[in-house]
């Protein structure tokens, strides 16, 4: 599931200018260059075609059956079962981390750049937590109206519970809990990993059978069809009940990780001075693009049929595919990085067009879902039924494409993204 960049939904205006020191920034020096940094952006706008991709199969009613531990559909031919592949082992369970890292990020450049102002420290702790309240509120909206997969809640559940708790807190004691954290995603994926093989072997070929007709295997087929398949006001019931169901267990287990590893980068500037840690984010992105793209292949050979596994115990790789999938995500944040510092002094083009959207990231977060919702509801244009996983990522790299035009074009007007000035608005109350 998914998933305005992270900081998506970070506003336009979260520059990162020098200052001192902030009590959430004890590791964080002087900075050398004025102005809003590159590498933020370009990396909130390359997300967001992550999150088309990843976010569109969960729209594909009208099929029987999925594939997998995500909401891929039963191929029609050797082409989708290669993209459902490559989906697996690049993009689901790996763009939700990406986006809550830089979401994280964005929370310590707002805190910051406030105080840079000259706000109290107070008063922008108050307009942080306003700002998750109106991202929960925008959230419920979203999934009610449009995607039951809406990510805003949770982070901002997350980002309401973490700020409590940790911000103001030493870095070194947000890296322990972020080593803890990290320990029991890799606990877990040993134990789902202990589970499904002890269940297999020791399981009586009935009882997976009857784990199966029970229901044991993944079958989001019925929660598309509950979502996009039925007449518009009973599918908002539905949208909302699940985006109720699942936005305190996704902001409890699966966003604090990537949220503090973004705090503790964005103290350090990884993304804000890109060109002073090309060593460390070389070293991020290698490693955890690696164990990323390591931790999915399993999956992915599963659905190849490469490695035969039971419906039943589908779950087998699914631990260990999502602790991979956070390091995937700080590897795709640090390899953009990386792209952003080679192109800081030629913010023309694609650069230009990418930090565009970046800096509008809430808006073209909405945007997708605006787009493709009613071209694949049934009560939109329908177009869901007809379509396998390699067309449906087509439509949503497409719908990628036209958010980067129209961004451009803003940006060539000054204009900020509708839902960052909504945004702005209900964080900032009579602070301006």
């Amino acid at each position: 599931m998914s998933a305005s960049a992270a900081s998506t939904p970070s506003p336009a205006e979260s520059a990162s200018p020098a200052a001192p020191a902030s009590p959430a920034a004890d590791t964080i020096g002087p900075q050398t260059l004025p102005g809003r940094s590159l590498a933020p952006d370009v990396a909130r706008g390359l997300m967001l075609a992550l999150i088309a991709m990843a976010n569109v199969a969960w729209l594909l009613w009208g099929h029987e059956g999925s594939v997998g531990t995500t909401p891929h559909v039963p191929a029609r031919g050797p082409l989708d079962t290669a993209v459902q592949a490559v989906m697996t082992i690049a993009v689901d369970h790996r763009a939700m981390p990406l986006f809550a890292f830089l979401f994280g990020y964005g929370m310590v450049q707002f805190h910051r750049s406030r105080l840079d102002r000259g706000m109290e420290p107070r008063t922008v702790r108050v307009m942080l937590r306003r700002r998750h309240w109106a991202m929960l509120l925008l959230g419920l909206l979203h999934a009610a109206l449009l995607f039951y997969g809406d990510i805003l809640g949770a982070y901002a559940v997350a980002g309401l519970l973490l700020v409590w708790l940790f911000f103001e807190r030493l870095t070194r004691t947000l890296i322990i809990w972020a080593a803890v954290l990290g320990g029991l995603m890799l606990l877990f994926g040993l134990f789902s990993l202990v589970g499904g093989a002890a269940t297999m072997l020791f399981s009586p070929p009935e009882v997976l059978a009857q784990m199966e007709a029970g229901g044991a295997a993944y079958a989001t087929d019925q929660l598309r069809d509950l979502a996009s398949g039925q007449p518009y006001l009973p599918s908002m019931a539905a949208r909302a009940g699940m985006w109720a169901i699942t936005t305190i267990p996704l902001a409890l287990f699966m966003a604090p990780l990537p949220i503090l590893l973004g705090w503790i980068a964005a103290r350090a500037r990884l993304l804000d001075e890109p060109w002073r840690h090309t060593r460390t984010l070389r070293r991020l992105a290698l490693a955890g693009i690696a164990i990323g793209w390591l931790t999915g292949l399993p999956d992915a050979l599963v659905i190849l049929g490469v490695l035969p596994l039971p419906d039943a115990v589908g779950w087998t790789f699914s631990g260990l595919n999502g602790a991979g999938g956070v390091c995937c995500g700080i590897g795709y944040a640090a390899a953009f990085g990386l792209f952003a510092a080679r192109r800081e002094g030629r913010r023309t083009g694609i650069t230009r067009a990418l930090a565009a959207v970046g800096q509008r990231s809430l808006t073209f977060y909405l945007f997708q879902s605006v787009v493709l919702v009613p071209l694949m509801a049934s009560w939109g244009l329908g177009l869901a039924p007809l379509l396998g996983t390699s067309s449906a990522v087509a439509v949503a790299a497409g719908v990628w494409l036209v958010s980067l035009l129209i961004a451009a074009w803003m940006d060539s007007r000054g204009m900020r993204g509708p839902a960052e000035h909504l945004l702005r608005r209900m964080t900032y109350g009579r602070h301006t």
